[in-house]
């Protein structure tokens, strides 16, 4: 297992998008969709994603790092919710954390828990009053052992 001393988690930057939605792309192949179900421009609209969330949602990435190799990433933004926000930021501010991905040989030694927990103190700096995210079912456990609890989300499948 490796310590918190051997991983490295930072700020990404800029130049680092591309390599956020390379890690993006792999998360959603690693969990299970087949690559015929992603659109052949889903690099583009992650980078066009992520530019409009970084002017208008306060976005940050974080990196892990280990050895000087990138081996992990995590994204985080304001929630820009699914329906109008009429309440007041001290009531309902969330943040929203995405793309939580760790290269496979890198899996189960912390760093998946690390990146989350930079995103979550990231979203507490700016003001949010509470952080969502999508859990795929192995991350189910990293987030409930940071604290995270399964809401009310109900879903229909309609096809």
């Amino acid at each position: 297992m490796l310590t918190e001393k051997h991983i490295i988690i930072r700020e990404g930057t800029i130049k680092e998008d591309s390599l956020i939605a390379k890690h993006f792309y792999q998360m959603w192949l690693d969990i299970g969709v087949d690559e015929s179900n992603i659109i052949l421009e889903s690099q583009n609209i992650t980078l066009q994603f992520i530019e409009e969330a970084r002017q208008d949602l306060f976005y940050k990435a974080f990196i892990a790092e280990i050895d000087s190799a990138v081996v992990g990433s995590v994204s985080c933004q304001l929630f820009a919710g699914l329906y109008p926000n009429v309440f007041k930021d001290e009531y309902r501010k969330f943040g929203y954390i995405w793309g939580v991905y760790v290269e496979e040989s890198y899996r189960r030694k912390g760093i998946a828990k690390s990146l989350t927990n930079r995103a979550i103190e990231y979203l507490k700096a700016i003001g949010c009053t509470r952080v969502v995210l999508n859990a795929s079912p192995s991350g189910k456990p990293v987030y409930s052992s940071l604290g995270f609890a399964e809401g009310n989300i109900m879903q229909l499948d309609l096809v």
